[in-house]
């Protein structure tokens, strides 16, 4: 199936080498990184997870969030499903590399991680974690490959794949679990100490995750000749609805028993999100436009008639995996650190050099998306 891939028009060749050159410049920064450390990021002393593992923590819930299409189409038997489940899974392998990969440009050392594996600690959350990305994508990647041959020979999948189905479903919710446990188990950032981290990630990533893929559903209508069905769009609409939902409660929830309890630790982290702490405001404007798309998108997606306005939805899903992204994509790591233990704010931003490298990671993982659509979709359109 993979020499399907070689094989395409102008605009995908376009396509696969705009993607190739931004790659090659977030490679040539990436060695500068490597040469010269991670001093040329905006990361500091008191500020030492930032832009990438922010990009990690957002892709880590696009990842898991592929189970909202694969438990309703393989233990609920939803057929409507059918068409975009392997969509999900590309999408969930593709989220899971780019994870890799920003944990990999973030480390001083990088070559350091396999010493992950060769000296593993098993009280660490970090080896797990590693165990729980790893083990995920190989799932992923052994579902498509067998699902997506059988139906190229026309034939049912073999049965021995429905038990690893079935086991990457609570395998998708762990990776976000396990990576919420990252940031809820340290006990000195407070802002992140709250029992709710790990379902308020899972909320936000079943809205985040699905909204894409409608988005993505959109654009593969508008270059291909595939068409997974309203009925699946809409279906995904109502996930993204509820989830989103869930996600803004649960964020309200956490706002109350901080200033309701009247707890400083927790409060100061919120005064720096929305309205700035001691003269430090960087991050008040986008985390407002994350509360106007969070708003509006919600308003959108609630009215069944905007909901089922598929022009309207599109944009309804945009707002959504925007809000997210800024949201855990720059403010949940960041302010983690701001202020910091002892109450002085030390501001981050990510520096130039940071956000190509970033740009980089993404043009791997859209690229290799891309290939992995472009295969899925030929088989589609040869057996229809």
């Amino acid at each position: 199936m993979l020499e399907k891939a070689f094989y395409g028009d102008k605009k995908y060749w376009a396509w696969l080498s705009f993607l190739a050159l931004v790659i090659f410049v977030g490679l040539l920064f990436y060695l500068r990184q490597f040469n010269e450390g991670l001093t040329i990021t905006g990361l500091k002393r008191d500020v030492t997870w930032g832009f990438y593992i922010a990009q990690f923590t957002f892709l880590v819930g696009v990842a898991a969030s592929a189970v909202m299409v694969v438990l309703p189409y393989y233990l609920h038997n939803y057929k409507a499903f059918g068409k975009i489940t392997i969509l999900g899974e590309f999408v969930a392998i593709g989220s899971v590399l780019m994870c890799m990969l920003f944990i990999f440009v973030d480390m001083g050392q990088p070559f350091r991680i396999v010493n992950v594996f060769r000296y593993p600690t098993f009280n660490s959350l970090m080896f797990w974690d590693t165990v729980a990305l790893g083990g995920y994508l190989l799932l992923n990647i052994v579902i498509s490959r067998v699902t997506l041959s059988s139906e190229r020979k026309g034939i049912a999948p073999p049965g021995w794949i429905k038990p690893i189905i079935i086991i990457s479903i609570p395998w998708a919710i762990s990776i976000h679990t396990v990576t919420a446990f990252l940031y809820s188990g340290l006990a000195a950032r407070s802002f992140w100490l709250t029992a709710v981290l790990a379902p308020r990630f899972l909320a936000s990533a079943f809205a985040s995750g699905p909204a894409l893929l409608i988005l993505i559903v959109y654009i593969v209508r508008k270059v291909s000749k595939f068409d997974p069905g309203k009925d699946a769009v809409q279906k995904l609409a109502v996930i993204v609805t509820y989830a989103m939902s869930m996600n803004i409660f649960l964020i309200l929830m956490e706002i109350f028993t901080a200033f309701y309890g009247n707890i400083p630790e927790h409060m100061r982290h919120f005064q720096y999100l929305f309205v700035g702490l001691d003269g430090y405001n960087t991050l008040v404007p986008w985390m407002w436009t994350s509360v106007i798309l969070a708003v509006v998108s919600l308003i959108l997606l609630i009215n069944p008639k905007t909901r089922r306005n598929e022009t309207v939805l599109g944009f309804a899903c945009f707002f959504v995996f925007l809000s997210i992204w800024i949201d855990k994509g720059l403010g949940m790591v960041v302010t983690g650190f701001v202020p910091n233990p002892l109450g002085k704010v030390i501001e981050y931003w990510p520096t130039f050099p940071e956000i190509m490298i970033s740009l980089g990671v993404y043009a791997i993982g859209i690229f290799l998306i891309t290939v992995f659509y472009k295969i899925a979709l030929s088989v589609r359109e040869r057996i229809a």
